[in-house]
């Protein structure tokens, strides 16, 4: 296992300019963080020069990225709209690319009232499969998540219902999309959020960790504070074999301590994971 952070509860300071992706990566070096993650929101200019300075500026901290999130809406009902999604997805792909990381999470989109199920399954699938064929040359793996809502969309996700997630995750499988599994996500919305991973395991190329204080709607807390059951979900992914990106989804707006505590966390509930039973 190898783990990074999403540095959730940084994103008003980077995004205004308060803080540096330097300085993220400066602390990621610091808290014993294998990568950096960063979401597509952190990187307003996505010229190849200013791209390529950014991965020199966190590349001088001892650090690199391995996933940038990403938010595409191919669930909008406009059509034109949705060719625009794709031509800004395959910028984000490009720009990870540049960035020298190796996946991009990826959405369904967002829960547009006039999307129906049946259209926005196909639509998804559809979206999601093209970009995975049009960006292949970048080495890029696409990673598709079981996703709520961001600060950046209206509606929640499409796919924020398990079985929704699963369908259009069983639809994209032949495009060669992985699965980024979010245990906070499965644990606010799932019956069962062990029998959720089971149902994708053999797919999951990252994990976002995080967590959740209320069944039902997402509300962050401190990782493994909350609902989270992660000593049976890392115990199910040791089991199998898994030796992924655990990539800390950190949004508890404890500063730098809620993310020393969450690494501390993971690093000691997967350690636990691997001891043999009994």
């Amino acid at each position: 296992m190898q783990l990074s952070c999403l540095p959730v509860s940084f994103f008003p300071d980077i995004i205004a300019g308060r803080m540096s992706l330097a300085e993220w990566a400066a602390m990621g070096a610091r808290l014993g963080l294998d990568a950096i993650d960063l979401s597509i929101l952190l990187v307003p200019d996505r010229s190849p020069a200013a791209v390529a300075a950014a991965r020199r500026a966190i590349e001088a901290e001892g650090m690199r990225v391995t996933m940038v999130t990403s938010y595409p809406d191919f669930t909008h009902p406009n059509a034109a709209q949705r060719e625009r999604e794709l031509a800004l997805e395959q910028e984000v792909v490009a720009v990870a690319a540049g960035l020298g990381a190796s996946l991009v999470r990826v959405t369904t989109g967002q829960a547009h009232p006039e999307t129906g199920r049946a259209e926005g399954v196909a639509w998804a699938v559809e979206g999601l499969s093209r970009l995975a064929e049009s960006t292949r040359h970048l080495g890029i793996t696409l990673v598709y998540e079981n996703h709520s809502k961001p600060g950046a969309w209206t509606y929640t996700d499409f796919a924020e219902d398990p079985a929704l997630f699963l369908e259009v995750a069983r639809g994209v499988a032949p495009a060669g999309v992985g699965i980024n599994f979010d245990t906070g996500n499965a644990a606010t919305f799932a019956d069962d959020p062990v029998a959720l991973l089971d149902q994708v395991i053999d797919r999951v190329v990252s994990l976002h960790a995080s967590d959740s204080a209320t069944r039902g709607r997402l509300q962050h807390v401190q990782v493994g504070a909350g609902l989270t059951p992660y000593p049976a979900l890392f115990q199910r992914l040791v089991r199998a074999g898994w030796d992924g990106w655990i990539c800390i989804e950190e949004a508890s707006n404890q500063g730098e301590a809620g993310v020393a505590a969450a690494v501390r966390f993971i690093r000691e509930a997967w350690h636990a994971a691997q001891a043999p039973e009994g």
